[in-house]
């Protein structure tokens, strides 16, 4: 359904809200910047967005829907899920037996159309909104976790409050005066509001693309917080008599002890959700006001990942690839816990995974399954170290093995001996840069000339958030030139960002482009999902010979530079050059 634009004239005219004068200047201006009429006259002011739409929607004889303030059933609202519908600025709000009536920015969004078509199942039946209506719209997916609690108090006619108390009273004494057994507590567990409770938690943190539900008892209170792109975010507020039923449901899906209240405990449990597998890895821990739970949600069968969609770019990209035509050696990702290594790791796998190789991994936990590889789950309490796994995997036959973690000096020695023998070995270490794996290897033990002869690559990374679509181009003033040269060689990252033809070979800094969020209804912050930032290290001759010689991390890192090596915070740089993120969120996140 495309726009007739001398229809849109004539309606425009048509309003007297703009002379025939301006609007004759207005147009060409649009054809100037070839932009859409429309966006002319929104940026110029000269007319709302709201009047606008209604004028489009007419000269499209479709009908336009204004959603602001009008409560929409979540059961058809959720028919999008929540990341979709912000971006991509879509509604559900009405079903009928003709079909399903969704509101949308922009109609001509035909791919969009056709896959909630199949999504839902429905005739899809597209109008015409404003900002401000699908704004309305997307508060109502937060709102409505609070909503469903409300009604599944209503619906259970007080119960939940008697049940609940009933559990917290539970932790002390049951009707006899004695603690209650771990069947009573299971019992109360599975009562009909806690689970819908429990569910509704855990639906609304999937439809919002949450990675972690953090429940936290405080003296009053039990609030619960999504991690949503990394950044925490209040979901709901509820009394504390919810804390223990809450948290006994939880035990009961993950299986653990329900009695045991004491000590921190770690479980898991999956689910089936519109046809996608979820994993949930759980972590209880006493505090204060009681037990805090966070519950950290993993997409099984996740796969489509490549390195270029990482965020890898250029020469960095290549040395990955040369490690990974190796066939011993060590890849080593390094960063602090949440930051994509785990991802890397298995973006790599996928690149190795062919009929000819047998791939056998040992990982605490497995978060994603993947086929034709042997992946096997760690478990201490049993015996079943890293180490040990990692012992009786060599047994297997391997010519691929990735360990989840270099965790300790026998792990690492056995990796490393692993890799002398023949066999391509991909882990990760916790340090806070690539060039301080090395120092971190030897503080567990291993000999310098061992890790010369063995590590092939180090990557070290980060995750920044990335903006929308509908960002701020701007430029650097001189003044915030001043400033970033105090963070970042300027002559240095002009010459690394003309390699990558970002900018033209005589181009300054005053000629490039950067970019800043802005707030919208989609996206509250401008910001959607996340990318990584990276540094990698190839071990060469050169660095080998620092190795040796004992150098510290920073003359490593030095000689690195000058090897072509880009810094994370320059990597940073250039993806706030080609508007990926926002220089901003790429000092919040190297600076952490």
């Amino acid at each position: 359904m495309i726009i007739d634009e001398k229809q849109l004239k004539k309606v425009i005219l048509d309003s007297k809200l703009i002379s025939s004068s301006e609007l004759d200047e207005l147009i060409k201006k649009a054809e100037t910047k070839k932009q859409k009429l429309g966006n002319v006259l929104l940026s110029e002011g000269k007319i709302s967005e709201t009047d606008l739409k209604r004028m489009e929607a007419y000269v499209l004889e479709i009908p336009f829907v204004n959603l602001v303030n009008k409560k929409i059933d979540f059961s058809i609202l959720s028919l999008i899920p929540e990341p979709i519908a912000r971006n991509h600025n879509i509604i559900a709000y009405k079903k009928s037996e003709v079909g399903l009536e969704v509101a949308m920015l922009d109609v001509d969004d035909l791919p969009m159309i056709d896959f909630i078509k199949k999504r839902s199942g429905e005739r899809i039946l597209p109008r015409l909104t404003d900002t401000a209506s699908i704004k309305s719209a997307l508060v109502q997916y937060r709102k409505s976790l609070e909503a469903d609690f409300d009604n599944i108090i209503q619906k259970e006619s007080g119960s939940l409050k008697t049940d609940l108390k009933k559990v917290v009273r539970g932790e002390k004494e049951s009707e006899e005066g004695e603690e209650k057994t771990e069947e009573e507590l299971k019992a109360l567990a599975e009562d009909l509001p806690v689970v819908k409770i429990v569910d509704s938690l855990i639906m609304h943190a999937i439809l919002q693309n949450a990675s972690d539900i953090h429940i936290e008892p405080g003296e009053n209170n039990l609030v619960v917080r999504y991690r949503i792109d990394g950044i925490l975010h209040d979901a709901m507020t509820l009394d504390k008599s919810a804390a223990p039923g809450i948290t006994t449901r939880i035990k009961v899906l993950s299986n653990l002890k329900l009695d045991e209240k004491r000590l921190p405990q770690d479980g898991r449990f999956k689910i089936d959700q519109n046809g996608e597998k979820y994993s949930f890895r759980v972590s209880t821990l006493p505090t204060f006001y009681g037990e805090k739970t966070v519950i950290r949600i993993l997409k099984e069968n996740a796969h489509g990942y490549s390195l270029e969609g990482l965020g890898f770019h250029g020469e960095g990209l290549e040395r990955i690839h040369d490690s990974l035509r190796q066939k011993i050696g060590m890849i080593l990702a390094t960063g602090p816990t949440g930051s994509g290594k785990t991802t890397t790791l298995y973006t790599m796998l996928e690149i190795l995974n062919r009929p000819e190789v047998n791939i056998s991994t040992v990982e605490d936990p497995v978060e994603y399954q993947m086929p034709r590889v042997n992946q096997t789950q760690v478990k201490p309490e049993i015996g079943l170290t890293f180490a040990n796994g990692l012992r009786s995997l060599l047994r297997q036959d391997p010519d691929i093995i990735m360990v989840g973690e270099i965790r300790d000096g026998e792990t690492a020695g056995l990796a490393v001996n692993a890799a002398l023998t023949g066999h391509l070995v991909l882990s990760t270490i916790h340090t806070n840069s690539a060039s301080g794996a090395i120092p971190r290897m030897i503080d567990m033990g291993v000999l310098p000339f061992l890790i010369v002869s063995t590590v092939k690559t180090i990557i070290a990374q980060r995750l920044v958030r990335k903006l929308v679509s509908n960002r701020e181009k701007y430029f650097l003033s001189k003044d915030q030139i001043k400033n970033l040269a105090k963070l970042v060689d300027l002559d240095r990252m002009l010459t690394l960002l003309k390699n990558e033809n970002i900018i033209g070979p005589k181009d300054e800094w005053k000629d490039v482009p950067f970019y800043k969020p802005v707030k919208s209804a989609e996206s509250p912050d401008g910001y959607s999902s996340r990318i990584g930032i990276h540094e990698v290290l190839k071990v060469t001759s050169s660095i080998k010979e620092m190795i040796i010689r004992g150098s510290s991390q920073e003359e490593i890192e030095e000689e690195a530079k000058k090897e072509g090596m880009m810094t994370m915070l320059e990597d940073g740089i250039f993806q706030a050059a080609i508007g990926n993120t926002s220089l901003e969120e790429v000092f919040r996140v190297v600076s952490e």
